[in-house]
């Protein structure tokens, strides 16, 4: 794989992919979140004063689901749109690491789903384990060419 332009990047697909993925998320939680708050009358002001409150305890577990899982898609993903761009950038966005940054974002989909509605634990572990060794794979991609 020779160095291209940015723009011919496959990579860059994916990690926007998963961008809109984290945005889509981000609505279905507060579509969800508003009104189990409005229903269970909670006071926002409340949950930064007291120390005790929180909406884990105020609000249904499958509503809290969808903004856990919101905060997972700012953890570790921040390394794999990290790698995406170091990648692009040396000229290895493309062929096998653009397939291995979408197999990454398919499986952090798939994670957010199961973890949004049944929210099976070892299915979650599965899924974020498989999704890691990818992301491994990729950063060793590109600290063979940094390194």
């Amino acid at each position: 794989m020779g160095a291209g332009s940015i723009m011919e990047a496959e990579i860059l697909q994916p990690a926007v992919a998963l961008m809109i993925w984290t945005m889509v998320m981000w609505a279905w939680m507060y579509a969800t979140r508003i009104p189990a708050m409005s229903k269970a009358k909670v006071d926002p002001d409340r949950l930064v004063r007291d120390p005790d409150a929180s909406l884990d305890r105020a609000l249904p577990a499958n509503v809290q689901w969808k903004a856990h899982n919101y905060n997972h898609l700012h953890e570790q993903p921040t390394v794999f749109y990290a790698v995406a761009i170091v990648l692009a950038l040396i000229g290895l966005g493309d062929g096998m690491n653009a397939f291995l940054a979408w197999l990454y974002v398919g499986l952090r989909v798939i994670h957010s789903l199961v973890q949004v509605t049944a929210n099976k634990v070892m299915v979650r572990f599965v899924l974020f384990a498989l999704s890691s060794l990818v992301l491994i794979v990729l950063i060793f991609d590109a600290a063979v060419v940094i390194f």
